[in-house]
């Protein structure tokens, strides 16, 4: 498979409603779109940067600029007999995994096309449904908190997760305790605690969490050892997770129990995969992280978690959960019991309508190899 044609479009989609974690509030899904041509066919990759470096170091602008001037030129006129080569082409580029990603994953769509399979067959996937779990960023007070989640538990997801900070924390996971039961509940903290508040974090031990995520810094693998010491909550691990080996030194330490494994954040499909048998092999569960990504991105999570070693509900919510019109045709949609299909046409198993694409579009920028 020849790489012959890349195209990029930055898109700004209104998000159904607000979403508020720890380090901010997100109104706009902001993301670049790669589709990468070759041979008749192509395939489409997402990157979820944000327009600020508030999840990881990337934006909307670093990433274009690795793109158009590092990524894309690395890129072009390349032959790959199969997706998981590609990653390698950018092994002397240090980080800047989503901007990878976005191209690695849409070659890997490209491929998947080209072969007649779809992105989950490509991957080794084997399920045919997923179970979905939802992400729900803090609200304006408690009470409406309850209401929101008590809805989403009534639509049939089969895990919540909610966004949690210092003050928005005991308080609001007691509430939701008290009102909705023994539902399956995790928190997610986004870097925003500290070792010194482990104190206060053991209360949390009290809610018979699944599990805490990402309690302390970004970067961090040795407090949170230390932490996890402290804890009988499993601490799951998402953005101090780059890579296998990271994964490796972490279980190693006794940073966590579980690991969050989202594909942009790690540079793509095939690092993805590798992850998950690194924590396979140590008999660690992982579940597939979302980043409100367009219908691109969701169905290649869908494809991720539908591998064998993702045994535990992820953030692969329905279209609807954040956008009014998604960009993919059909929508992903969810089942009453809250399972979501596999999809199993070629690559994605959806199509893109490019006008919805054109719509959200702010910008557009082409290359060729010719």
């Amino acid at each position: 498979m020849r790489v012959e044609a890349i195209d990029l479009y930055h898109l700004a989609m209104p998000l159904v409603a607000p979403f508020v974690t720890s380090f901010g509030r997100e109104d706009v899904h902001d993301c670049i779109l790669v589709r990468v041509s070759g041979e008749g066919s192509s395939g489409w990759g997402e990157a979820p940067v944000m327009r600020a470096p508030l999840y990881n170091e990337e934006t909307i602008e670093t990433a274009w600029h690795m793109l158009r001037d590092l990524l894309i030129p690395a890129a072009l006129g390349r032959d790959y007999a199969h997706p998981a080569e590609v990653g390698g082409w950018w092994a002397a580029v240090r980080r800047n995994y989503m901007a990878k990603a976005g191209v690695e994953m849409a070659c890997w769509d490209l491929w998947a096309n080209s072969e007649g399979l779809s992105l989950a067959e490509a991957l080794g996937g084997e399920k045919e449904r997923i179970p979905a779990g939802v992400s729900v960023g803090l609200q304006a007070s408690d009470h409406d908190l309850v209401a929101l989640v008590r809805r989403h538990l009534a639509e049939g997801y089969r895990r919540i997760k909610v966004k949690i900070k210092p003050g928005r924390d005991l308080r609001l996971l007691e509430a939701l305790r008290d009102s909705l039961g023994g539902f399956p509940l995790m928190a997610d903290a986004n870097s925003a605690y500290r070792l010194s508040d482990a104190p206060h974090l053991q209360e949390l031990d009290r809610f018979a969490l699944m599990m805490l995520e990402q309690p302390l810094d970004h970067d961090d693998l040795v407090d949170h050892a230390a932490l996890q010491a402290l804890l009988t909550t499993p601490i799951c691990l998402d953005e101090s997770i780059l890579s296998a080996e990271d994964a490796r030194r972490a279980l190693q330490l006794g940073s966590c129990r579980v690991v969050n494994i989202k594909a942009p954040r790690v540079g793509g499909l095939g690092a993805a995969r590798r992850l998950q048998e690194t924590c396979a092999a140590q008999g660690v569960p992982v579940w597939c992280g979302g980043l409100l990504e367009t219908g691109i991105g969701r169905a290649h999570n869908l494809a991720l978690a539908s591998l064998a070693g993702f045994t535990l509900p992820g953030d692969t919510s329905p279209s609807s959960r954040y956008f009014s019109e998604d960009i993919i045709e059909p929508p992903v949609t969810m089942s009453a019991d809250g399972y979501i299909a596999v999809p199993r046409g070629p690559g994605l198993g959806h199509t893109v309508v490019m006008e919805q694409v054109r719509r959200w579009t702010l910008r557009a920028e082409s290359f060729s190899d010719r």
